[in-house]
C-alpha cells in the first residue's frame, strides 16, 4: 500500500504535469513566438522583435542592414552607418577619405585608407 504522504507527491506530480502539458505559451502550435504586442509592432515597423516574422529581419533582401532611419541618413549624408551601403564608405573610389570639408581645408590624412 503506498503511504499517504507519498500519495499525496503522486497526486501533485500527476496534477502539475498535466498543467505543464497543456501549455500554450507563445512559441506553442497555435500561438506564435512573442505577444500579441510585439508581433503588432513587427508587423506595423517590419521589424522581427517577437521571432515571429524571420523574413522581416535585418540583413535579409527584404529587409537590408540598419534601421529605415539610418538607411535614409546614409542616403542622404552618403555614408554607411547602417550598413547597407558599402561602396559609400570611406576610402572606396565613391567616397575617399574624410569629409569634403576636411578635404577642402587639405586637414584630411592620406594614411586612414592604409590598414
Amino acid at each position: 500500500m503506498i503511504h499517504r504522504p507519498m500519495l499525496r507527491g503522486l497526486i501533485a506530480f500527476t496534477a502539475l504535469a498535466g498543467l505543464a502539458a497543456c501549455d500554450h505559451g507563445p512559441g506553442s502550435r497555435g500561438n506564435p513566438p512573442g505577444t500579441a504586442a510585439e508581433r503588432a509592432l513587427d508587423r506595423a515597423a517590419g521589424t522581427n522583435t517577437s521571432g515571429a516574422y524571420p523574413a522581416q529581419s535585418d540583413g535579409t533582401r527584404v529587409n537590408p542592414p540598419g534601421t529605415a532611419a539610418e538607411r535614409t541618413l546614409d542616403r542622404a549624408a552618403g555614408t554607411n552607418t547602417s550598413g547597407a551601403y558599402p561602396q559609400q564608405r570611406d576610402c572606396t573610389p565613391n567616397n575617399p577619405p574624410g569629409t569634403a570639408v576636411s578635404r577642402t581645408l587639405n586637414t584630411t590624412d592620406p594614411n586612414d585608407c592604409r590598414r
